[in-house]
Formats: C-alpha cells, structure tokens, sequence
C-alpha cells in the first residue's frame, strides 16, 4: 500500500487524535481504515484475476473483519485492560446476515 501510494503521489492517510482525547488512542484511524480495505481490495483483485486466468484461485474472500480496539487509558492501576477497550466487526457479505431484530427497551436489571 505504501509503495503504490507512492508511485501515485499520494500521500498515506494518518490516525489521528480526537480534540477530546486525553489519552492519545489516536481514534480517527484514517490509516488503519485505508489499510484494511487496501488489502481487502488487493485480494479480491487477484482472486478475479486468477479465476479470468486459471479458473480458480487460492485466494480467499473474506466475508468479515474483526478489529480489537484499546483505548481509554488503564481500567485500573497496572492494567493491561483499558476503560473502552473493544471489538468492532465489518460484515463484508452481506449474505452473511439472515436476520437482524429491533432492540427492546431496557429493563431494571439487579
């Protein structure tokens, strides 16, 4: 990604701190983002390549992307567990999803 940036002139999208971001956890993740579809992008290319040119291919399309996100600062003293530390998933395929349900509202929970 880098290099074809560079042969394009382009410069590489940078992660960068929210203004309200005391920690730093850089969470507009421009680069990060670019990255993931960069590569999601590079293997679907060469997976219709392949099927043009041998009829089948190696490669695998994804049907999603899982990313482990750390951020908020330590949970407690010596913590290798942040405040807002958490998961984001990309459903590429939207075949994948047979369903979905409207939440209900919340309830006293002990």
């Amino acid at each position: 990604m880098e290099e074809e940036y560079a042969i394009a002139g382009m410069k590489l999208p940078v992660n960068i701190d929210a203004k309200d971001d005391k920690h730093k956890d850089k969470l507009i993740r421009k680069l990060d983002c670019s990255a993931i579809q960069f590569m999601h992008e590079a293997i679907e290319k060469q997976f219709k390549q392949d099927i043009v040119t041998k009829g089948y291919s190696d490669y695998k399309i994804f049907d999603s992307t899982r990313g482990v996100f750390t951020e908020g600062g330590p949970a407690f003293a010596g913590a290798g567990i942040e405040r807002k530390s958490h998961i984001q998933i990309c459903i590429r395929n939207m075949n994948c999803i047979k369903g979905f349900f409207i939440p209900r509202d919340e309830v006293a929970f002990p």
